[in-house]
């Protein structure tokens, strides 16, 4: 069959800022009623269980990453943005998440150079010292703001050491980050587009004279391998594909582990029994990442755009339609994760989630983004104890994203270790 109606049952709006920052009982209604949904408002489909997620993310001949045209309000707002864009920097083009094979494993390949699982485990002993240093910063204050303490500034050094990018200067990569991410987190005025454009041309201005500097004096970092990236199988990038790579660098390299590392402490202060079991038993840390991966996924959902009519669940999905592809609540889904909704980090099968994607479009910085997190709550849970809330979250406790999980603030107290 082919939606074209609300459907019975499902009572919630992925529109809404609360359903958004807990959208658990909707991913529920979903499962239950339409394991492919139409969103009344827009008319795109959601994707939201397991099996079926996993069958869409593995087919882009059918499910293009390859963004189309679209219609309404937003889409005259993002027209707009890459008008003042192209004006004065450069448009968006396509790369990396947002192309298909084979223009997609040209930049795969270029970035896979770093982002190795041994390259990672060669920077663990220096994202442990980052980790260290920032709990020097407030560990005998016995409080903090998690998110702007731990959670943002760790990935935050570490992504730009990576790019060669001063690390000092994390809060202004941070601003860009959230403007870029701007249009896709909720609906903005005319003036808020010109507001985070104005800021994302900031961004382009500045990473066009780092990327002039690296070509004349090269150095060990990431830029500098891509500006210089070319040879007998690769062209030399241009400058649109260089500002775009660093588009998805700067934000993915921020806003996702950021949000696994405030729900990973998040969870623990809900389940204090789960804390307990992990201090006493340190070999459970990467069963607690991979269940905070699962539960409360960073990226919960991420776009595609079907390419023929094709039916999914048995659902007709229109040629041409953009298809939500929702990374939480496949991780949620009963047949796949019994007691989907319980925090368990024993749980046997966890590292089945879905929470960096699957296919060839599989999160590239899954390995760094779990090292992050190994390093932080390892060091967290040595020198800090009797960690608890030092003030009740805000209610929504995320900031309104139709595809992230964004938390506002986590402010903690506790007691350093001696």
């Amino acid at each position: 069959m082919t939606q074209t109606e609300p459907t019975p049952g499902v009572t919630e709006s992925l529109l809404d800022h609360a359903t958004q920052s807990c959208p658990w009982h909707f991913y529920q209604q979903l499962h239950e009623h339409a394991p492919v949904y139409r969103i009344p408002e827009t008319g795109a489909y959601i994707v939201s269980t397991f099996d079926a997620l996993r069958d869409v993310l593995n087919d882009p001949e059918a499910f293009s990453s390859q963004g189309r045209s679209a219609n309404g309000l937003q889409a005259d707002r993002a027209r707009l943005q890459q008008q003042i864009l192209g004006e004065r920097g450069w448009r968006h083009v396509s790369t990396l998440q947002r192309t298909d094979p084979p223009e997609h494993t040209r930049y795969r390949k270029l970035l896979n150079r770093v982002f190795t699982a041994r390259r990672v485990a060669q920077m663990a002993a220096h994202i442990d010292d980052v980790t260290n240093q920032l709990i020097d910063g407030f560990a005998a204050r016995g409080t903090c703001e998690f998110m702007s303490e731990v959670a943002l500034p760790l990935p935050g050094i570490i992504i730009a050491e990576e790019l060669g990018l001063p690390p000092d200067q994390i809060e202004t990569f941070a601003r860009w980050a959230d403007a870029m991410l701007a249009l896709s987190m909720r609906v903005l005025s005319e003036d808020e587009v010109r507001e985070v454009a104005e800021i994302e041309l900031e961004a382009q201005h500045h990473l066009a004279a780092v990327f002039e500097d690296r070509r004349a004096n090269p150095r060990e970092d990431l830029i500098s391998a891509l500006v210089h990236a070319h040879g007998d199988d690769d062209e030399a990038l241009t400058v649109p594909e260089l500002q775009n790579l660093m588009h998805q660098l700067v934000t993915g390299g921020f806003e996702t582990t950021t949000s696994a590392l405030g729900h990973g402490m998040w969870l623990l202060l809900r389940h204090p029994e789960q804390m307990a079991a992990l201090r006493q038993d340190p070999s459970l840390m990467k069963g607690f990442i991979e269940e905070t991966l699962r539960i409360e996924s960073p990226v919960q959902g991420l776009s595609r755009w079907a390419t023929r009519d094709v039916e999914v669940a048995g659902t007709v999905i229109p040629a041409g339609t953009q298809v939500l592809v929702r990374y939480g609540a496949a991780n949620r889904d009963e047949s796949v994760f019994p007691e989907a909704d319980r925090f368990d980090i024993r749980r046997p099968n966890v590292t089945q989630h879905l929470a960096f994607g699957a296919g060839n479009h599989y999160c590239i910085g899954a390995a760094l983004a779990r090292q992050e997190m190994h390093s932080a709550f390892t060091n967290i849970l040595r020198r800090l104890d009797d960690i608890e809330l030092a003030a009740p979250l805000p209610d929504p406790a995320h900031h309104p994203s139709l595809f992230l999980l964004p938390l506002r603030e986590l402010k903690l107290r506790f007691r350093a270790v001696a």
